[in-house]
């Protein structure tokens, strides 16, 4: 994971040396991303040293999410190749995914350039012939990784014997967008840098993303440099989709013209589409959650705006994509404190999503859940209070009172009686929710240990 971003992770914070988890004692943090982190551990029950990943308790609330992540994650271990990396376990313990996988102790391909610079042709034409071959059984089995990248190869380098390498992270970039995801967890699932277009504009992928990303890995291990360098993400993205390939050989001279050929190929564009076509519009909407993510919420406003504007003339007011780009124009006017002005869009994206999608849909959840946290923001803990109560019954029916999302809402109720001044009644309703957050979360989940501490205060 070493080309993802440092410090990206703050929700996993409490995890340290010696904590455990489903069995396994983490030993030292070896890697970090926007929705996971890697500890080497210990597996107490055999012994043995593992990768253990731990995904954003965010992703582990949307039920999708996790059952496709437990699916497809052994599903790849089932796989027989030698250079998938062998997963020992995929589960989720107490609201948190994990998967364990073979410890691969001397990295991956992408550190492995930046230490020794562009690989000599043998060298990087082994990692990307065991690359393929682990791609071309997933793809034989049904399976896209939709995150190829150097700091997915790692190399097993051991004295006297050749290099081995593997292919991890299966299972991990799939991101259903549900109700949990919108609500504040949306991150851009893959790793620009080596995205294939049709991925950044939202479409359907399958094995060609893989093998356009591999060709990107490719350029990258021979050259030093992926094909795409930029200083923004946004404008990868924008290269990814408009710029013609650069030539492999006009950054490495000692490489045959014919590998020149190959890349071209597999970095091929379709032609342009137009300013209002879906997929532009797609693209547009996907750079604009990269601008968020990124904390860029003015630009990221603008450009939701602006995706807005295009969708309602060519879809309609009242489409479910229109509906999706003026959700995100809320959130990002939420983001920069503008609380009574987000709550007015998101009142208006409520009434508009109950016409078109009713209102039991996650989408109108979503929205309803929003106007009372902009209320909350704002100080009208009543009102928040009274809209946080309005949406309950709505999740109960869809999906269940000890859904993390309920118990979530459930939660949001309790402090916000504790902010109006009804310290009784909020420890009221954390002694009512904490059986249910002891059996879906866990006694050691954050709002499990502070509904019992604000349950204990009137006792």
């Amino acid at each position: 994971m070493g080309d993802e971003k440092p410090g990206a992770v703050k929700f996993l914070t409490d995890f340290s040396a010696g904590s455990r988890i489903a069995g396994y004692c983490l030993e030292e943090q070896i890697g970090h991303g926007g929705t996971a982190v890697v500890y080497r551990a210990q597996d107490e029950r055999l012994p043995r040293q593992v990768a253990l990943k731990i995904l954003s308790p965010a992703l582990a609330a949307d039920d999708e999410f996790r059952h496709r992540f437990i699916r497809e994650s052994r599903s790849a271990a089932a796989v027989d190749d030698p250079h998938i990396i062998p997963v020992y376990e995929a589960g989720d313990a107490n609201g948190l995914l994990f998967i364990a996988m073979r410890y691969v102790p001397s990295g991956d391909a992408g550190t492995l350039v930046r230490r020794l610079g562009p690989l000599p042709i043998a060298r990087a034409a082994a990692i990307i012939s065991a690359v393929a071959s682990a791609l071309d059984a997933a793809h034989a089995a049904g399976l896209v990784h939709r995150d190829v990248k150097p700091a997915n190869m790692l190399v097993d380098s051991r004295p006297g014997r050749p290099d081995h390498v593997y292919l991890s992270d299966f299972g991990l970039t799939k991101g259903a967008l549900s109700w949990a995801t919108q609500t504040g967890t949306g991150h851009f699932l893959g790793t620009p840098t080596y995205c294939a277009p049709e991925q950044i504009r939202g479409q359907a992928v399958d094995a060609r993303a893989d093998e356009y990303a591999l060709a990107c890995a490719a350029f990258m291990l021979l050259s030093g440099e992926p094909p795409f360098l930029r200083d923004e993400g946004m404008a990868v993205l924008y290269a990814h989709l408009s710029a013609p390939p650069p030539r492999l050989t006009e950054r490495r001279q000692d490489l045959p013209a014919a590998v020149d050929d190959v890349l071209q190929r597999a970095l091929a564009k379709k032609r342009t589409l137009g300013a209002e076509h879906p997929d532009t519009l797609a693209t547009r909407f996907s750079i604009a959650r990269e601008m968020s993510a990124r904390g860029r919420h003015g630009a990221a406003e603008a450009e939701f705006r602006a995706v807005l504007a295009a969708r309602q003339r060519t879809l309609g007011r009242n489409h479910p994509d229109t509906l999706a780009a003026w959700f995100c124009v809320a959130q990002e006017i939420a983001a920069g404190g503008k609380h009574a002005a987000a709550e007015e869009e998101f009142w208006d994206v409520l009434a508009a999503r109950q016409r078109t999608l009713g209102p039991d849909h996650p989408d109108t959840l979503a929205a309803w859940f929003c106007v009372a946290q902009e209320m909350a923001a704002r100080g009208d803990h009543a009102g928040a209070e009274d809209e946080f109560r309005a949406v309950l019954p709505h999740l109960e029916r869809r999906l269940g009172l000890d859904h993390p999302v309920t118990l979530t809402l459930w939660f949001s109720i309790a402090t916000e009686m504790a902010e109006r001044g009804d310290p009784a009644g909020a420890a009221r309703e954390f002694r009512g929710m904490l059986p249910y957050l002891r059996r879906r979360l866990g006694p050691d989940h954050p709002h499990t240990r502070a509904a019992a501490e604000q349950a204990d205060r009137t006792r």
